[in-house]
């Protein structure tokens, strides 16, 4: 990474930071005026005390979109592994997600309607190109890269994009939890880009824009929170990271890392419903943010425990090989056994 870079690096994530902390109290303001607000009777689960504005995503989407455009306006970056395109369907899946999402928080839809969105978002990218074309062979000796058949990597990438829009979904459970966490996961995407793509690479200006973004929301977002992401952040917040991490160098198993307990707990939840005969989607405690809490942790305890935990298997993913990767991802799938076995649900 040359040094003379660190200005417009500094520049670009100040920028998206700013602005997005700027964009929050208009939000907040519609969203009450709307009457847009997750109100805590709504549910059992919940677990703030006041109706707080909803919309969140709205910031998150309009800041970032507003920076890379300007970046990409200003000729600041190398686009050439984001073809035009690609890049106007990844903005094309940004717009689905946020009124679909916006759509979810003002009327409350039904699980089956809710997915419509992000699988039409799937669609929109993987029609403009976006593909997982191969994975790096953990083993080497055989080639640094494994290629993947297209039909495969199609399929591989729907599901990629699929599983991080609903580990953030869920994992929004908590004030200042999901902006924290992608705030760490897009920063390691950035640092990764660093080491793998061209310079100045527009994938990791865009993931660092994501990380100023969801940092500037995170001033209001965090305990007590003043707005909520809502549906289309937290799906949104999913769908970017999933994305980048794929055309920044296929750095897939370095956001796992990051992401790889919720996502475990995403898997672990849903296994639970299906055997006591529950939708998957059905809300309840079983989500490891609550079983951390029925355990005797205060809100603000998980939060840091679980940033502590994204930012620790980040930093060892970013610095490992592709084989001791694949042992971190054991390791983790050890860690939420342990906490599993540990933790107990309160009925």
């Amino acid at each position: 990474m040359q040094s003379s870079n660190f200005p417009l690096f500094f520049g670009i994530i100040a920028a998206s930071l700013t602005l997005s902390a700027t964009l929050v109290p208009a939000v907040r303001l519609l969203a009450l005026r709307w009457q847009i607000v997750d109100r805590p009777e709504a549910a059992a689960r919940k677990v703030h005390e006041l109706p707080t504005p909803l919309l969140g995503g709205w910031v998150i989407f309009l800041s970032t979109l507003i920076v890379i455009g300007a970046v990409r306006y200003f000729n600041l970056a190398d686009f050439s592994t984001i073809p035009l395109k690609l890049f106007l369907g990844i903005i094309l899946a940004m717009v689905i997600i946020i009124i679909g999402g916006t759509l979810d928080d003002k009327y409350n839809l039904q699980p089956q309607e809710q997915v419509i969105f992000p699988i039409a978002a799937v669609i929109v990218v993987l029609s403009a190109g976006l593909n997982i074309g191969f994975i790096t062979n953990p083993f080497g000796g055989l080639g640094e890269v494994i290629y993947i058949p297209h039909w495969l990597g199609l399929a591989i990438t729907a599901i990629w994009l699929l599983g991080l829009m609903y580990t953030t979904k869920f994992l929004d459970g908590l004030d200042g939890l999901v902006s924290g966490v992608a705030a760490i996961a897009s920063l390691f995407i950035f640092l990764a880009s660093l080491r793998w793509d061209v310079p100045l690479s527009a994938t990791g200006i865009w993931a660092l824009i994501l990380s100023g973004a969801a940092l500037g929301f995170l001033i209001f977002n965090w305990q007590p929170a003043k707005i909520f992401l809502g549906e289309g952040g937290s799906i949104l917040i999913g769908f970017l990271l999933a994305v980048l991490s794929i055309i920044t160098g296929s750095k897939i198993t370095t956001t796992l890392l990051v992401l790889g307990l919720p996502a475990l707990d995403v898997i672990w939840v849903i296994i639970q419903r299906l055997r006591n005969g529950q939708s998957p989607f059905s809300g309840d405690r079983r989500h490891l943010h609550y079983r951390l809490m029925a355990w005797g942790l205060s809100k603000k305890q998980v939060v840091w425990l679980l940033y502590l935990i994204a930012a620790i298997f980040g930093l060892l993913g970013f610095i490992s090989s592709s084989f001791d990767k694949m042992i971190l991802v054991v390791c983790l799938v050890v860690l939420m056994a342990v906490i599993s076995g540990l933790l107990k649900i309160k009925k």
